[in-house]
């Protein structure tokens, strides 16, 4: 499974990679893709029909990519406001979780399709922004949630002994909690150091605001965990291992991304706080 859990990242960072290299349209379109896909997923396990599922997703990421074309995008004060929203509403659901470590707890339909299309829908329209600063500034961000999810694996197998959330996600643990942490915080301040005009999203937080930026890399961490954690428990309660199987290994989209999707709105609200103001390209 690891083996197969490995090939398919290399094919998809493959794929990302060269989307890259021909064009940012091809990453947007790419983007757009993954989310409606991701949309799709999270809209079945909540329990709509399939049909109905298919068509609310191939809309919103043929909108939200039809736009983004011709240059229609949220004004900064309307972004910046989706953001601090979906980021505060990412916290709201690590409560919800720690609630549902303790008693059984079951997510209502509604709650679930109004979350699914406000917090993709965000992390859409987070990553076209990202996008337009840079395929690199982009990696940088996206390599961060893979870095942490890389490295709570192999400390969890490691070191892992006391349970994170035994009834949402029994794999998961404090080791690799903290694993996930010290790989992040370790790799952003050696990058800094190493590199520090680097166009990369930690790069930058770091020295603007480096003992704030610290705090938001944490937050950064504990986000894309409580994304991973959420999903589980969407999981658990419809049932089934993964949101799909269009990936091997690794199972649906969202099964991939599920960890990004509060990570992205947190980066472009950090970035327009404090990195360097809003993007206007």
């Amino acid at each position: 499974m690891l083996r197969t859990r490995v090939l398919t990242a290399f094919v998809l960072l493959l794929v990302l990679v060269s989307a890259a290299a021909i064009s940012t349209q091809l990453l947007v379109a790419l983007g757009a893709a993954f989310l409606g896909v991701t949309l799709f997923e999270w809209l079945r396990l909540a329990g709509v029909p399939a049909r109905v599922a298919l068509a609310a997703a191939a809309a919103a990421a043929g909108a939200g990519l039809w736009a983004e074309l011709i240059g229609v995008r949220p004004l900064p004060g309307v972004l910046a406001g989706l953001c601090a929203l979906a980021c505060a509403l990412w916290v709201g659901i690590g409560v919800l979780l720690t609630r549902a470590q303790r008693q059984a707890l079951a997510l209502q339909r509604s709650l679930l399709v109004a979350g699914a299309l406000l917090l993709a829908g965000t992390a859409w329209f987070a990553l076209a922004d990202l996008l337009h600063r840079g395929a690199l500034w982009t990696l940088s961000v996206l390599a961060l949630v893979w870095l942490a999810d890389i490295a709570a694996y192999f400390s969890g197998r490691a070191f892992g002994v006391r349970k994170l959330a035994s009834r949402i996600s029994p794999g998961k643990t404090w080791a690799g909690v903290w694993g996930a942490v010290l790989a992040v915080l370790l790799v952003t301040e050696a990058v800094r150091w190493l590199w520090p005009a680097a166009a990369l999203w930690s790069t930058q937080l770091l020295i603007a605001a480096p003992v704030l930026g610290l705090g938001i890399l944490l937050a950064f961490v504990a986000l894309s965990i409580v994304g991973d954690l959420f999903e589980s428990l969407v999981k658990r309660q419809a049932g089934v291992k993964d949101s799909g199987n269009i990936l091997p290994g690794h199972g649906g989209v969202w099964d991939r991304i599920d960890a990004t999707l509060p990570a992205l709105p947190l980066a472009v609200l950090s970035q327009w706080t404090i990195v360097s103001g809003w993007h206007h390209g």
